[in-house]
C-alpha cells in the first residue's frame, strides 16, 4: 500500500514530540537528583531557582510540553489506529525487525504514562492531593529566606508505600516505552538500516534503562529509610 505524506508526516511528528519528551525526562531528572544534595541546599534550592524565573517563560515552557504531550497522544493513537487497521509500518527505512513487548504495547504503555503525569501534576506540580504536606504551605530557610520545603513534600509522600509504589510501576511503564520509541526514532526518521538497526535497539534500552535507574532510585531510597527529610 502507497505511504501518505500526511501519515509520514504524523509519525515523524510524533517521534519528534517524543524524543524532545526524552530530552525533557533526562533534564527534569538531573533536577530531581539534586534531592541527594550534590547542589547547594538540594531540591529546595533547585525548585526555587525554576520559580524565580519570569513567569511568561514558566507558562510558555509548560504550554510548549502540554503541545507536544497533546501531539504525541494524538498522533499515537491515530496510527495505532491505521496500523491495527491492516495499514503499514510507516517508517521512512523499513527494516526487519521482530517485535517485541515494548513494541507491541506501546499504546498502553503511553496511556499508563498519561495517567501518571495527571496523577504527578496533581501531586507534587499543583500540591493538591495532600494539601497538608504541600510545599507551598511549609515553609523553611534557605539562603536567608524562606522557600517552599520541597524535600519535606517529597520524603513524606514516598514513604507512603502506595505512593512509592505508584511512581516505580509508571517509571517501569516508561522503561517500555522508551526502550522502543528511542530506536524507533532513528527508523522513522530514516537515519537507521539493518546493520545500525541493532545498535540503535541497545543504545535505547541503555538510556531508557538509566532514567529507570535515575528515577526509582529516588522513592526507592526514601522508602527504604536512606534518604531523609
Amino acid at each position: 500500500m502507497q505511504l501518505t505524506s500526511s501519515s509520514i508526516g504524523r509519525k515523524i511528528l510524533m517521534a519528534v514530540t517524543g524524543q524532545a519528551m526524552v530530552l525533557f525526562a533526562v533534564v527534569h531528572l538531573l533536577g530531581n537528583s539534586s534531592i541527594f544534595g550534590w547542589l547547594n541546599g538540594g531540591i529546595n534550592a533547585y525548585a526555587e531557582h525554576l520559580h524565580s524565573l519570569p513567569l511568561p517563560i514558566i507558562i510558555g515552557f509548560r504550554l510548549a510540553l502540554l503541545a507536544m504531550v497533546c501531539v504525541h497522544i494524538w498522533f499515537g493513537i491515530q496510527l495505532t489506529i491505521e496500523n491495527r487497521g491492516g495499514r503499514p509500518q510507516q517508517y521512512a527505512v523499513k527494516s526487519t525487525q521482530k517485535a517485541t513487548f515494548a513494541s507491541e504495547n506501546m499504546i498502553w504503555t503511553g496511556v499508563l504514562l498519561g495517567c501518571f503525569l495527571v496523577y504527578h501534576l496533581t501531586h507534587f506540580t499543583f500540591q493538591i492531593i495532600d494539601p497538608q504536606t504541600a510545599a507551598l504551605k511549609n515553609l523553611v530557610p534557605l539562603h536567608d529566606a524562606m522557600v517552599p520545603n520541597v524535600l519535606g513534600m517529597v520524603v513524606t509522600g514516598f514513604k507512603n508505600f502506595f505512593v512509592s509504589l505508584i511512581y516505580v510501576g509508571a517509571m517501569v511503564a516508561l522503561f517500555l516505552h522508551l526502550s522502543h520509541g528511542i530506536q524507533s526514532f532513528f527508523q522513522t526518521m530514516g537515519w537507521s538500516c539493518d546493520k545500525s538497526q541493532p545498535l540503535l535497539v541497545k543504545f535505547g534500552t541503555l538510556v531508557a534503562l538509566g532514567l529507570f535507574l535515575g528515577y526509582v532510585t529516588i522513592p526507592l531510597t526514601i522508602f527504604a529509610g536512606i534518604l531523609k527529610g
